[in-house]
């Protein structure tokens, strides 16, 4: 996607300074995801008739802080006021509620719609913007992602966004039941939003 020119001014770069930028906090393996991300997140900002460049700048950075190691997050969640019921978990909640926190000090970009999709790229919110729901949705069917179910994902988000939030939603919180892992709150919050349609 190194062709996607930027036009908004939403940050001080051009898309290949930020690139860079990304990369070298990255390993080579998950620069190249953040590619995919990107790259999906424009197709379904394009389907969807949203704003294509924050949707892209936020698949390009969404990961950006997640090879940070966990004493930094630490640091951060204490010196930044975050909610210290985060320390009981870990990098995979950190890497987008706190991850942001980071985009915002290292990178300069201040654009609250991308840092909240950022935010909730993975544990999702009850309300949650368009681009909130691409870059939910992008990281999750990724052309990378191989999973069972990854086909059924990616045609129900092409199809329809929102059907595809839930289906990604439902599929963590089995996931997460299953391996009778730890649930962060705040997804059981997004479960119970989206998921059970015959409530309303």
């Amino acid at each position: 996607m190194s062709d996607f020119t930027y036009q908004e001014n939403i940050v001080p770069y051009s898309r290949a300074e930020l690139a860079q930028k990304v990369a070298a906090n990255l390993s080579e393996g998950r620069f190249q995801h953040c590619l995919r991300v990107e790259e999906t997140a424009i197709k379904l900002a394009e389907l969807n008739h949203a704003d294509v460049e924050r949707a892209a700048i936020a698949g390009l950075v969404h990961d950006y802080a997640k090879q940070l190691p966990d004493e930094v997050f630490i640091e951060a969640i204490h010196e930044a006021g975050f909610d210290p019921e985060l320390l009981q978990y870990g990098n995979t909640i950190w890497h987008g509620v706190v991850g942001a926190y980071f985009i915002e000090r290292d990178l300069g970009i201040h654009d609250e719609t991308i840092l909240n999709a950022v935010r909730r790229h993975t544990i999702g919110a009850p309300e949650m913007t368009v681009i909130d729901q691409i870059l939910f949705v992008a990281d999750f069917i990724e052309p990378g992602r191989d999973f069972p179910g990854v086909a059924q994902a990616r045609e129900t988000a092409f199809a329809d966004l929102a059907a595809g939030v839930r289906f990604e939603i439902l599929n963590t919180l089995t996931f997460l039941i299953e391996g009778q892992k730890k649930i962060y709150p705040k997804t059981i919050d997004t479960y119970n939003a989206w998921v059970p349609t015959q409530a309303h």
